[in-house]
């Protein structure tokens, strides 16, 4: 079992940037699908995107494409999530997750057992 720690939310207005880290510990990480998704209050969970820690492969779901970038730090045990150009509309809890999968799409992190506490972020007008 992993433990995974976030850190990086905060408030933004529209345009702006935040990085997201998420520092991982447990199990060995090299053999995981790891990744970001969020939950807006009322709203379900969504996925934002993902990284398979063996080969680097990434995915990101809509939202995230062309706007966001996973990566993952081998030497730190450090998953990354920056974003570029926030809207409203990616106001959200933001959580790491990781699980056991040979296929790595962020949809597969929603339901994760191994997944941090979130961290919150806040983009406004």
């Amino acid at each position: 079992q992993l433990h995974m720690v976030e850190s990086g939310g905060g408030s933004v207005q529209t345009g702006g940037s935040l990085s997201l880290s998420c520092v991982v510990s447990g199990d060995t990480v090299s053999a995981y699908c790891m990744g970001w998704f969020r939950q807006a209050p009322g709203e379900e969970r969504e996925g934002v995107a993902s990284i398979y820690t063996p080969g680097g492969g990434t995915w990101y779901d809509d939202p995230a494409k062309g706007r966001f970038t996973i990566a993952f730090d081998n030497a730190k045990n450090t998953l990354y999530l920056q974003m570029f150009r926030l809207k409203p509309e990616d106001t959200a809890m933001y959580y790491c997750a990781a699980v056991r999968a040979e296929t790595c799409t962020p949809t597969l992190l929603l339901d994760a057992r191994d997944r941090g506490q979130g961290t919150q972020v806040t983009v406004s007008l």
